[in-house]
């Protein structure tokens, strides 16, 4: 064999590999924290939908005019404390699963987006709170091996009012964890993040308002992903990171490609429609999966063995036993 078909062999087989890799996806599902120990192992059903990833969401919560971050509560889930969290991992690693680990907090009656205070000592006390928190989950996933860890989820104002704090926390984290790090910010305000610099991925809840009628079609799924599509493809591209949906998914309910936040509010009084949130996950699978920008994604969300639900899984973003359950174990098939 000529030299330089030898050459063009090899490139050819390096193109290839690169192609490969580019095309491997995070495919995951977020894993709702029960609120006990398990009865029985919940691993196999992630298997089963070819899952090779789960997000643990151990929350932490700030009342609504407090300025601190409570967990670790014994009032809390078991899933949220320490213990479930290690013992999920354990079953996750048994499994061949691969994690990320994603604390975020919850306030009573507000979005956590809103979170502002007045004083700069009432923000002191909060971010001193939220470290220790943080830094917490951030040992734990270093112990644990966790692949990703997420270290905030949506905090809108108090990132851009707070920045050297956000990147001291950044360095702070980086001295205890040493896995890949983003951070989980909202669909309108990725743009806005000012430390993605800092970080291995640009996360992104990825509820993007598309369609707003009751059961949106393929078709015009796409037509609305795609100036969203650019959009990103030029975001990640100019940043020099891939995009990673650290959250997406649709309820299974009329209308449920729009505005996801006020849906929520509306649950009981809007009809169940499995094809529309079937249709609007393999739109958006069909629209990102081939993009070598985008890593991939956390499903919102898993019901383990059924529990920690609000009492109305077959409204909610789960797929479980339900048309999306098909789309999903199709796409996240394709990485067998």
């Amino acid at each position: 064999m000529s030299g330089l078909r030898i050459y063009t062999v090899i490139a050819g087989l390096i193109l290839l590999c690169i192609k490969v890799s580019a095309q491997e996806k995070i495919d995951g599902l977020t894993f709702v924290a029960p609120p006990r120990a398990f009865e029985m192992n919940p691993m196999p059903a992630i298997q089963e939908v070819k899952a090779g990833w789960i997000s643990l969401v151990p929350f932490g919560f700030t009342r609504k005019d407090g300025n601190t971050v409570i967990f670790n509560q014994d009032r809390q889930w078991w899933g949220e404390r320490p213990e479930g969290i290690k013992e999920s991992i354990r079953l996750a690693r048994d499994a061949g699963l691969k994690i990320m680990l994603k604390p975020q907090i919850w306030m009573h009656g507000k979005w956590i987006g809103d979170l502002e205070f007045k004083s700069t000592t009432d923000w002191e006390t909060w971010e001193s709170s939220y470290a220790d928190y943080i830094l917490t989950m951030a040992q734990i996933a270093e112990e644990n091996g966790v692949e990703i860890f997420c270290f905030g989820t949506e905090l809108k104002i108090a990132i851009k009012k707070r920045t050297a704090y956000w990147r001291n926390l950044i360095q702070k984290i980086r001295t205890v964890y040493s896995g890949k790090l983003t951070y989980s910010s909202n669909w309108d305000s990725y743009e806005d993040v000012p430390f993605w610099d800092d970080l291995d991925y640009i996360g992104i809840s990825a509820y993007f308002p598309l369609v707003d009628t009751k059961t949106p079609q393929h078709d015009e799924l796409q037509r609305r992903w795609n100036p969203v599509r650019k959009k990103l493809s030029k975001f990640a591209k100019r940043n020099s990171k891939q995009i990673l949906f650290t959250e997406f998914g649709y309820m299974s309910l009329d209308g449920c490609a729009y505005r996801a936040w006020e849906l929520e509010k509306k649950v009981s009084k809007t009809a169940i429609n499995e094809i529309a949130q079937a249709n609007a996950l393999d739109a958006l699978f069909q629209t990102f999966f081939d993009e070598s920008y985008w890593a991939g994604g956390f499903l919102w969300k898993w019901f383990p063995n059924g529990e920690g639900h609000e009492g109305y899984p077959a409204k909610d973003y789960t797929p479980q036993g339900k048309l999306a359950e098909t789309i999903l174990k199709k796409w996240y098939g394709k990485e067998e």
